[in-house]
């Protein structure tokens, strides 16, 4: 689970900004909250984050998707960073970007820090974090770095192992991501979290198991269908349609890589995003490569039925479909994964956006461990019959450019039975745009006349 996520000096966050799920003493929804009873923590499964247009919503985002992408899959040899620094102040580019993750894996709390320039490691640093301790087990200072006693006990010559480890970590080069590679078990937990349980979903993207859409016996591909019924989209079902590769029309290059690419008895997941199109590839003991692609099915007035690709689907009905396989999942009793969705309600009806979250926040309890983090502009959700305070965030953009980050709970004059969209509409709590769009078109005409 996620607890707290900060970041500093990263695009439009100049100053140091925490969004944190632990939950605070409102009793509000009490009942669904997730405990942790050894570190005596409610968590709050669900964040939802406001904000105007350009006010650092989707920067926030960008922000975990940055440090997964940085943690998981590391850098190459002498590449630089893709660090973004906050660019509107000269001396914030000169200074390293933080970020910071106290999650909770196994049942037991990690914070993770580090911070980097587009040239290297600047800072790092991995806490246990027990029921009444800390060990630091492990503090790197660009070059250097110690390494908690605990790790040695039994372990005879453990701590020079890891100290030569962190020898061969190259200055761009994270040492948790190099000490995976090196096959040290003490830091894989933290690191397996940020590669399966943190899960971000882009509004042009998706979470897609597409072989298991495919397969009309998977349980997930049964559940997506039943929903796509109840959410009134006109579809009755997926299924899968056979074409051969030289249908797709790809480029002659693209084609042949993928011939190279699926061997005998493996599966292949491909999507052209230009048509939405998902599809399946997979090779016989033959070497004959096998392409299936996801097809809507509809009833025709007779009762029988008709398929239709995707991408002839409207835009609400492909977004529920890239959507409905994550919603599923997080409400599965065993799921642990942390969704990110950045723009949850694009191209989604307000009510139906409002029946998924429903469901969810309906699935979780103390026992849960699934969590939902998402932007939105959708004002129905703000509605604290359906999301309590220290769950609703804004982003407000300052006078410098500089965005805030500002949760809900912090306006002490909010009851827990106000309507809060009418405070949020007039500016009251931050998070909307400054418009001025009809002076300046009154401008505009006035100079012309």
């Amino acid at each position: 689970m996620l607890l707290r996520f900060g970041v500093e000096n990263w695009t439009s966050f100049r100053e140091p900004v925490e969004l944190s799920l632990v939950a605070g003493r409102e009793r509000q929804h009490g009942n669904r909250l997730p405990q942790v009873r050894k570190y005596r923590l409610r968590v709050l499964p669900v964040a939802a984050v406001y904000g105007g247009n350009a006010s650092g919503k989707s920067n926030l985002f960008k922000a975990m998707m940055f440090a997964k992408q940085l943690v998981v899959k590391g850098t190459q040899p002498d590449a630089l960073i893709p660090v973004r620094p906050f660019m509107l102040d000269p001396d914030s580019q000169k200074l390293p970007t933080r970020f910071a993750f106290e999650v909770l894996v196994n049942d037991v709390v990690y914070e993770y820090t580090f911070a980097v320039t587009s040239k290297r490691v600047f800072e790092e640093s991995l806490t246990r974090v027990l029921s009444t301790s800390e060990h630091v087990l492990f503090r790197r200072i660009r070059d250097k770095i110690a390494f908690d006693d605990t790790l040695d006990l039994d372990r005879g010559q453990h701590l020079p192992f890891l100290e030569f480890a962190f020898r061969g970590t190259r200055a761009n080069e994270l040492f948790l991501t190099n000490s995976v590679s090196q096959n040290i078990a003490d830091f894989r937990p933290v690191w397996e979290w940020f590669r399966d349980a943190l899960t971000l979903i882009a509004p042009d993207a998706s979470f897609e198991p597409s072989e298991m859409l495919l397969d009309s016996t998977n349980p997930l591909s049964s559940k997506v269908s039943r929903a796509l019924v109840e959410l009134d989209t006109g579809v009755v079902g997926l299924g899968a349609k056979e074409i051969r590769l030289e249908d797709l029309g790809l480029f002659a290059e693209i084609e042949a890589d993928l011939r190279q690419l699926v061997r005998p008895g493996t599966t292949v997941r491909f999507r052209d995003l230009e048509r939405n199109q998902r599809y399946l590839l997979s090779g016989d003991k033959r070497g004959t490569l096998k392409v299936r692609k996801l097809v809507a099915k509809h009833r025709r007035s007779d009762g029988t039925e008709v398929t239709f690709d995707l991408r002839n689907e409207a835009d609400g009905t492909q977004r529920v479909i890239d959507l409905l396989p994550a919603f599923c999942d997080i409400e599965e009793s065993g799921s642990r994964r942390v969704y990110v969705v950045d723009e949850l309600d694009r191209s989604l009806h307000s009510l139906l956006t409002r029946q998924l979250l429903g469901s969810f926040l309906d699935s979780c309890s103390a026992t849960t461990r699934a969590q939902l983090v998402f932007t939105t502009h959708d004002l129905l959700l703000m509605d604290q019959d359906l999301l309590r305070r220290d769950e609703m965030w804004v982003t407000e953009r300052g006078a410098n450019g500089s965005s805030a980050l500002l949760s809900l709970s912090e306006y002490q004059d909010i009851r827990y039975d106000k309507d809060i969209r009418k405070s949020y509409l007039q500016g009251r709590l931050g998070g909307i745009p400054k418009l001025f769009f009809r002076e300046a078109c009154a401008s505009a005409r006035d100079e012309e006349e």
